[in-house]
């Protein structure tokens, strides 16, 4: 089970908890195996079916990662990378995209407002795994070198 260090009031390393894990999809389906496949991983997740609710959803709990489908109802996934980066609380939350859109257009754009990696679907779980296990990582020891 990977769990990450959290920080006490002090700024001193204490407990470990499990990562959050915010996945957002259309497709019901999607959601469940995603659910299943990360929560088997040692990842809490959190999910949200529209970028409306991804948007909230991200403010209101600061997830450790996002993955985010980009062909969203209510805003795109390209809408909501753009809102999250742009959002001090949110800025530095590591985005996944996982997208069934493969013109190279597109990827790139998906590129340019934010996402530190793009899958195409069908993801393979072991391969979301890994982006995100690696991710957390890099982001945990930023966050260690910066304290």
């Amino acid at each position: 089970m990977m769990q990450t260090p959290s920080l006490d009031s002090r700024g001193r390393l204490g407990a470990t908890r499990r990562p959050c894990i915010l996945v957002v999809d259309d497709y019901p389906d999607t959601l469940d195996v995603w659910t299943l496949s990360l929560g088997a991983a040692g990842f809490d997740v959190v999910t949200a079916i529209d970028g409306l609710e991804a948007v909230t959803t991200a403010q209101a709990l600061v997830p450790d990662l996002i993955v985010l489908d980009l062909g969203l109802p209510g805003r795109s996934g390209y809408e909501v990378a753009a809102i999250l980066r742009e959002t001090p609380a949110t800025s530095h939350i590591p985005l996944i995209a996982a997208t069934g859109f493969s013109h190279k257009a597109q990827l790139e754009r998906a590129r340019r407002v934010g996402f530190d990696v793009i899958m195409i679907k069908p993801c393979d779980p072991v391969d979301l795994i890994a982006h995100i296990s690696r991710l957390i990582a890099d982001t945990t020891s930023r966050q260690r070198a910066s304290n």
